[in-house]
């Protein structure tokens, strides 16, 4: 069964306003399979990305571009899951983001994960400000895609991006065409919130 996407906006509902690009920002699967992606737009990304905070400024992400049509873009989708291959194909770049666990000397990195995310993170939103979306896939064989990697050290498979430029005219499979147009949800900000225990403090201390 499949189902034409309906021109879908998603803006979240929050306790106070947001800026539009983290308000509207969301993870489409329906995506133009005949969209490329420009040398400006990319290196936009890229460069989102680079100027993330990072722990001492170790800058620890790393990532590998697979555009459409090329034989790395084809690796990488084959190491999806099932799943996510079904409509990943379509994606304008499939793009590795990795986390340099080790410094050069052997020294970890133990918050390379974190900063990671948060490169990925700033990437995001400049994909949404470029007119593009980004869908971020945890389900791929890591060891096939780090095997793809040509990178020195310690470095970590973390997530898949999916980037490209939404079509609303893409005809999904179940279940993904249901969950293109289903709401968006978020647990309410009260229950992120956790107390802190009081601590008393000597004030001569």
């Amino acid at each position: 069964m499949t189902a034409t996407n309906p021109p879908t906006s998603k803006t979240a509902t929050t306790a106070a306003p947001l800026h539009p690009l983290l308000a509207e920002r969301w993870s489409p699967r329906a995506l133009d399979p005949r969209h490329e992606l420009t040398v400006d737009q990319l290196t936009a990304l890229l460069e989102a990305a680079r100027w993330a905070p990072s722990a001492s400024n170790t800058q620890p992400w790393r990532f590998a571009v697979a555009l459409r049509g090329s034989a790395e873009h084809a690796g990488v989708l084959d190491a999806l899951a099932p799943g996510n291959r079904a409509w990943a194909h379509a994606a304008s770049a499939l793009v590795v983001a990795a986390a340099e666990t080790a410094a050069p000397d052997g020294t970890a990195r133990p918050w390379a994960v974190y900063d990671t995310g948060q490169a990925v993170a700033h990437l995001s939103v400049q994909a949404q400000h470029e007119g593009l979306v980004v869908h971020q896939l945890g389900g791929f064989d890591r060891d096939r895609v780090a095997a793809l990697l040509a990178a020195p050290g310690e470095v970590m498979p973390l997530v898949v991006l999916a980037l490209g430029r939404r079509d609303e005219g893409v005809q999904l499979a179940e279940p993904f065409a249901s969950r293109e147009t289903a709401a968006r949800d978020r647990l309410p900000l009260d229950q992120l919130l956790l107390p802190l225990q009081p601590v008393a403090v000597d004030p001569a201390a």
